[in-house]
Protein backbone atom coordinates (compact mmCIF):
# COMPACT_ATOMS: atom_id res chain seq x y z
CA UNK A 1 0.00 0.00 0.00
CA UNK A 2 1.36 3.68 -0.10
CA UNK A 3 1.59 5.73 2.68
CA UNK A 4 3.38 8.88 3.33
CA UNK A 5 7.08 8.52 5.06
CA UNK A 6 9.26 11.07 6.88
CA UNK A 7 12.41 11.71 4.34
CA UNK A 8 13.67 13.30 7.43
CA UNK A 9 14.98 16.53 5.20
CA UNK A 10 13.38 20.17 6.01
CA UNK A 11 11.54 20.39 2.89
CA UNK A 12 9.68 17.75 1.57
CA UNK A 13 9.75 16.46 4.66
CA UNK A 14 7.36 13.42 3.50
CA UNK A 15 6.87 11.44 0.87
CA UNK A 16 4.72 9.15 -1.11
CA UNK A 17 6.24 5.59 -0.91
CA UNK A 18 5.36 1.75 -1.24
CA UNK A 19 4.93 0.03 2.70
CA UNK A 20 3.99 -3.24 3.99
CA UNK A 21 0.23 -3.51 4.73
CA UNK A 22 -1.15 -3.04 8.51
CA UNK A 23 -0.21 -6.42 10.65
CA UNK A 24 -3.48 -6.05 12.69
CA UNK A 25 -3.15 -6.65 16.56
CA UNK A 26 -6.20 -8.78 18.51
CA UNK A 27 -7.69 -5.27 19.22
CA UNK A 28 -7.12 -3.85 16.11
CA UNK A 29 -9.71 -2.14 13.65
CA UNK A 30 -8.22 -2.28 10.20
CA UNK A 31 -9.12 1.38 8.34
CA UNK A 32 -9.65 2.02 5.07
CA UNK A 33 -8.29 6.24 5.18
CA UNK A 34 -10.36 9.00 3.49
CA UNK A 35 -9.06 11.66 4.99
CA UNK A 36 -6.13 12.49 7.53
CA UNK A 37 -5.38 15.67 9.71
CA UNK A 38 -2.03 17.30 10.00
CA UNK A 39 -0.83 18.92 13.45
CA UNK A 40 2.00 21.41 14.10
CA UNK A 41 3.33 19.37 16.51
CA UNK A 42 4.06 16.46 13.92
CA UNK A 43 5.91 18.83 11.83
CA UNK A 44 8.66 18.95 14.53
CA UNK A 45 8.63 15.41 14.65
CA UNK A 46 9.07 14.95 11.32
CA UNK A 47 12.52 17.06 11.62
CA UNK A 48 13.99 13.91 13.59
CA UNK A 49 11.75 10.88 12.72
CA UNK A 50 12.30 8.24 14.82
CA UNK A 51 13.78 4.30 12.86
CA UNK A 52 10.78 2.83 11.75
CA UNK A 53 8.23 5.77 12.68
CA UNK A 54 5.56 6.70 10.36
CA UNK A 55 3.24 10.11 10.89
CA UNK A 56 -0.40 10.10 11.30
CA UNK A 57 -2.91 9.98 14.52
CA UNK A 58 -6.23 11.90 13.24
CA UNK A 59 -8.11 9.99 10.62
CA UNK A 60 -11.35 9.02 9.40
CA UNK A 61 -12.66 6.45 7.22
CA UNK A 62 -14.01 3.35 6.41
CA UNK A 63 -13.58 -0.11 8.91
CA UNK A 64 -12.48 -2.94 6.27
CA UNK A 65 -11.52 -5.34 8.57
CA UNK A 66 -13.15 -5.69 12.28
CA UNK A 67 -10.99 -6.49 15.69
CA UNK A 68 -10.39 -10.18 16.33
CA UNK A 69 -11.65 -9.81 19.58
CA UNK A 70 -14.87 -9.25 18.93
CA UNK A 71 -14.35 -5.00 19.99
CA UNK A 72 -14.83 -1.76 18.52
CA UNK A 73 -16.97 -1.14 15.09
CA UNK A 74 -17.73 -3.70 12.47
CA UNK A 75 -17.00 -3.80 8.76
CA UNK A 76 -18.82 -1.33 6.97
CA UNK A 77 -18.92 1.34 9.62
CA UNK A 78 -17.45 4.92 8.94
CA UNK A 79 -15.37 6.20 11.59
CA UNK A 80 -13.01 8.35 13.07
CA UNK A 81 -9.91 7.34 14.79
CA UNK A 82 -6.68 8.23 16.59
CA UNK A 83 -3.98 5.45 15.99
CA UNK A 84 -0.79 5.46 17.90
CA UNK A 85 0.85 6.38 14.41
CA UNK A 86 0.97 5.73 10.69
CA UNK A 87 -2.31 7.58 9.93
CA UNK A 88 -1.32 9.26 6.34
CA UNK A 89 -1.68 6.43 4.70
CA UNK A 90 -4.01 3.95 2.30
CA UNK A 91 -4.86 1.49 5.64
CA UNK A 92 -4.03 2.25 9.21
CA UNK A 93 -4.71 -0.09 12.22
CA UNK A 94 -6.34 1.62 15.06
CA UNK A 95 -6.97 0.38 18.48
CA UNK A 96 -10.64 -0.31 19.09
CA UNK A 97 -11.06 1.79 21.96
CA UNK A 98 -9.47 5.15 20.20
CA UNK A 99 -12.90 4.56 17.16
CA UNK A 100 -16.14 6.37 17.25
CA UNK A 101 -18.71 5.72 14.51
CA UNK A 102 -19.76 8.46 12.92
CA UNK A 103 -23.43 9.57 11.76
CA UNK A 104 -24.34 10.48 8.13
CA UNK A 105 -24.30 13.84 9.29
CA UNK A 106 -20.54 14.32 9.84
CA UNK A 107 -18.58 13.49 7.28
CA UNK A 108 -15.07 12.10 6.87
CA UNK A 109 -13.26 15.56 5.94
CA UNK A 110 -14.95 17.72 9.26
CA UNK A 111 -14.14 14.29 11.13
CA UNK A 112 -10.66 13.98 10.62
CA UNK A 113 -10.02 17.61 11.90
CA UNK A 114 -11.43 15.82 15.41
CA UNK A 115 -8.98 13.82 17.14
CA UNK A 116 -6.10 15.67 18.14
CA UNK A 117 -6.63 18.63 18.99
CA UNK A 118 -10.40 18.17 19.60
CA UNK A 119 -9.13 15.28 22.21
CA UNK A 120 -6.72 17.99 23.58
CA UNK A 121 -9.59 20.97 23.70
CA UNK A 122 -12.37 18.72 25.41
CA UNK A 123 -9.74 17.39 28.26
CA UNK A 124 -8.43 20.83 29.06
CA UNK A 125 -12.33 21.96 29.83
CA UNK A 126 -12.32 18.92 31.77
CA UNK A 127 -9.43 19.68 33.87
CA UNK A 128 -10.44 23.14 34.14
CA UNK A 129 -13.65 22.08 35.74
CA UNK A 130 -16.72 24.18 36.32
CA UNK A 131 -15.95 27.52 33.40
CA UNK A 132 -19.17 28.93 33.95
CA UNK A 133 -18.71 32.57 34.92
CA UNK A 134 -14.99 32.39 35.08
CA UNK A 135 -12.62 33.91 33.32
CA UNK A 136 -9.74 32.33 31.10
CA UNK A 137 -6.88 33.19 28.91
CA UNK A 138 -6.07 30.83 26.10
CA UNK A 139 -2.67 31.59 24.32
CA UNK A 140 -2.17 30.31 20.71
CA UNK A 141 -5.61 30.03 20.40
CA UNK A 142 -5.67 30.50 16.44
CA UNK A 143 -4.75 26.99 15.89
CA UNK A 144 -7.68 23.81 16.06
CA UNK A 145 -7.24 23.78 20.00
CA UNK A 146 -8.18 27.61 20.55
CA UNK A 147 -10.67 27.55 18.45
CA UNK A 148 -12.08 23.98 19.76
CA UNK A 149 -11.62 25.08 23.25
CA UNK A 150 -12.96 28.68 22.96
CA UNK A 151 -16.41 27.44 21.73
CA UNK A 152 -16.77 24.99 24.13
CA UNK A 153 -15.79 26.74 27.10
CA UNK A 154 -18.41 29.84 26.29
CA UNK A 155 -21.25 27.58 25.38
CA UNK A 156 -20.31 26.97 29.21
CA UNK A 157 -20.60 30.12 29.95
CA UNK A 158 -16.42 31.16 30.04
CA UNK A 159 -15.65 34.47 29.43
CA UNK A 160 -12.75 33.35 27.61
CA UNK A 161 -10.21 36.20 25.93
CA UNK A 162 -7.90 34.43 23.18
CA UNK A 163 -4.28 35.29 21.91
CA UNK A 164 -3.93 35.34 18.57
CA UNK A 165 -0.95 36.53 16.14
CA UNK A 166 -3.17 39.26 14.20
CA UNK A 167 -7.27 40.44 14.83
CA UNK A 168 -7.70 38.44 11.15
CA UNK A 169 -7.10 35.40 12.49
CA UNK A 170 -9.28 35.94 16.04
CA UNK A 171 -12.22 37.16 13.85
CA UNK A 172 -13.74 33.33 13.65
CA UNK A 173 -12.69 33.03 18.02
CA UNK A 174 -15.16 35.97 17.86
CA UNK A 175 -17.78 34.28 16.14
CA UNK A 176 -17.29 31.33 18.12
CA UNK A 177 -18.14 33.10 21.73
CA UNK A 178 -14.46 34.50 22.51
CA UNK A 179 -14.90 37.53 24.63
CA UNK A 180 -11.86 39.45 23.80
CA UNK A 181 -8.63 38.69 21.07
CA UNK A 182 -5.51 40.31 21.69
CA UNK A 183 -2.20 39.95 19.81
CA UNK A 184 -0.17 39.66 23.00
CA UNK A 185 -0.63 38.28 26.73
CA UNK A 186 0.33 41.40 27.64
CA UNK A 187 -2.37 43.28 26.64
CA UNK A 188 -4.88 40.88 28.20
CA UNK A 189 -6.67 42.46 30.83
CA UNK A 190 -6.27 40.11 34.06
CA UNK A 191 -6.83 38.72 35.96
CA UNK A 192 -7.75 35.65 35.09
CA UNK A 193 -8.93 32.48 37.11
CA UNK A 194 -6.80 30.15 34.41
CA UNK A 195 -4.54 30.66 31.98
CA UNK A 196 -3.69 28.05 29.31
CA UNK A 197 -0.59 28.37 27.72
CA UNK A 198 0.57 26.54 24.86
CA UNK A 199 3.13 28.81 23.55
CA UNK A 200 6.36 28.76 25.97
CA UNK A 201 8.89 31.15 25.99
CA UNK A 202 8.29 35.15 26.92
CA UNK A 203 4.48 34.17 27.07
CA UNK A 204 4.47 31.64 30.25
CA UNK A 205 5.68 34.30 33.13
CA UNK A 206 3.93 36.93 31.37
CA UNK A 207 0.65 34.53 31.10
CA UNK A 208 1.59 33.76 34.80
CA UNK A 209 1.43 37.04 36.29
CA UNK A 210 -1.87 37.44 34.89
CA UNK A 211 -3.75 34.73 36.95
CA UNK A 212 -6.13 36.11 40.37
CA UNK A 213 -5.52 35.04 43.54
CA UNK A 214 -5.64 31.52 43.72
CA UNK A 215 -5.68 30.91 40.33
CA UNK A 216 -4.06 28.26 37.84
CA UNK A 217 -1.27 28.56 35.14
CA UNK A 218 -2.06 25.52 32.53
CA UNK A 219 0.86 24.64 30.96
CA UNK A 220 0.17 22.33 27.45
CA UNK A 221 2.33 23.04 25.04
CA UNK A 222 5.44 25.29 23.72
CA UNK A 223 4.96 25.98 19.76
CA UNK A 224 7.34 28.62 19.84
CA UNK A 225 10.04 26.11 20.98
CA UNK A 226 11.65 28.26 22.80
CA UNK A 227 12.40 27.50 26.82
CA UNK A 228 10.37 29.52 29.33
CA UNK A 229 12.16 30.75 32.41
CA UNK A 230 10.05 31.53 35.42
CA UNK A 231 11.81 34.18 38.35
CA UNK A 232 10.00 32.11 41.52
CA UNK A 233 10.34 35.38 43.33
CA UNK A 234 8.21 37.17 40.69
CA UNK A 235 6.08 34.17 41.16
CA UNK A 236 6.12 34.24 45.08
CA UNK A 237 5.23 38.17 44.75
CA UNK A 238 2.50 37.42 42.13
CA UNK A 239 -0.96 35.84 42.72
CA UNK A 240 -1.15 34.57 45.77
CA UNK A 241 -1.93 30.45 45.60
CA UNK A 242 -1.63 30.39 42.79
CA UNK A 243 -0.55 27.07 41.19
CA UNK A 244 1.09 25.86 37.87
CA UNK A 245 -0.02 22.42 36.18
CA UNK A 246 1.52 20.44 33.23
CA UNK A 247 -0.92 18.65 30.93
CA UNK A 248 -0.81 16.22 28.51
CA UNK A 249 -3.57 15.29 26.41
CA UNK A 250 -3.06 11.45 26.66
CA UNK A 251 -3.32 11.44 30.19
CA UNK A 252 -6.53 10.71 30.36
CA UNK A 253 -9.05 8.68 32.42
CA UNK A 254 -11.39 8.63 29.54
CA UNK A 255 -10.80 6.85 26.33
CA UNK A 256 -10.19 8.05 23.05
CA UNK A 257 -12.93 6.38 21.58
CA UNK A 258 -15.68 7.74 24.24
CA UNK A 259 -14.37 11.15 24.34
CA UNK A 260 -14.26 11.14 19.84
CA UNK A 261 -17.84 10.66 20.41
CA UNK A 262 -18.78 13.23 22.51
CA UNK A 263 -16.70 15.42 19.73
CA UNK A 264 -18.70 13.71 16.99
CA UNK A 265 -21.87 13.75 18.59
CA UNK A 266 -21.37 17.84 19.37
CA UNK A 267 -20.11 18.33 16.09
CA UNK A 268 -23.51 16.25 14.29
CA UNK A 269 -25.81 18.67 16.95
CA UNK A 270 -24.06 22.02 15.49
CA UNK A 271 -22.90 22.21 18.85
CA UNK A 272 -19.23 22.21 17.86
CA UNK A 273 -18.07 23.16 14.52
CA UNK A 274 -14.04 22.42 13.50
CA UNK A 275 -12.33 25.18 11.67
CA UNK A 276 -10.76 23.74 9.08
CA UNK A 277 -8.32 26.14 6.89
CA UNK A 278 -7.22 24.03 4.38
CA UNK A 279 -8.39 20.96 2.54
CA UNK A 280 -6.04 19.00 -0.20
CA UNK A 281 -5.36 15.93 -2.21
CA UNK A 282 -2.81 13.82 0.20
CA UNK A 283 0.05 14.24 -2.82
CA UNK A 284 0.45 17.89 -1.19
CA UNK A 285 0.87 16.81 2.05
CA UNK A 286 4.33 18.18 2.17
CA UNK A 287 3.28 21.61 0.82
CA UNK A 288 0.66 21.85 3.43
CA UNK A 289 3.13 20.81 6.40
CA UNK A 290 5.22 23.42 5.10
CA UNK A 291 2.29 26.06 5.68
CA UNK A 292 1.03 24.54 8.79
CA UNK A 293 4.81 24.98 10.07
CA UNK A 294 5.09 28.47 9.23
CA UNK A 295 1.58 29.17 10.77
CA UNK A 296 -0.02 29.67 6.99
CA UNK A 297 -3.12 27.60 8.21
CA UNK A 298 -5.80 28.90 10.82
CA UNK A 299 -7.23 25.87 12.37
CA UNK A 300 -7.16 22.50 10.96
CA UNK A 301 -5.40 21.36 7.72
CA UNK A 302 -6.93 18.02 6.30
CA UNK A 303 -5.55 15.85 3.37
CA UNK A 304 -7.85 13.72 1.57
CA UNK A 305 -7.08 10.28 0.01
CA UNK A 306 -8.14 9.41 -3.38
Amino acid sequence: MKAMVATGNATPSVELAEVEHPQLGPDEVLVKVEAYSVNRGETFQLESPPPGWRPGKDVAGLVVQAAADGSGPAVGRRVVGHPPQGGWAEYVAVPSHALAELPDEVDAVTAAALPLAGLTALRLLRVVGDVAGRRILITGASGGVGHYFVELAAAAGARATAVTGSPERGRRLTELGAAEIVQDVADAAGPFDVALESTGGANLPLALAKVAHRGRLVWFGQVSRQPATLNFFDFFAGPESATIRHFHYADSDVSDGEDLATLVRLVATGRLHPEIGEVADWTESAAVLDRLRDRGIRGNAVLTVA
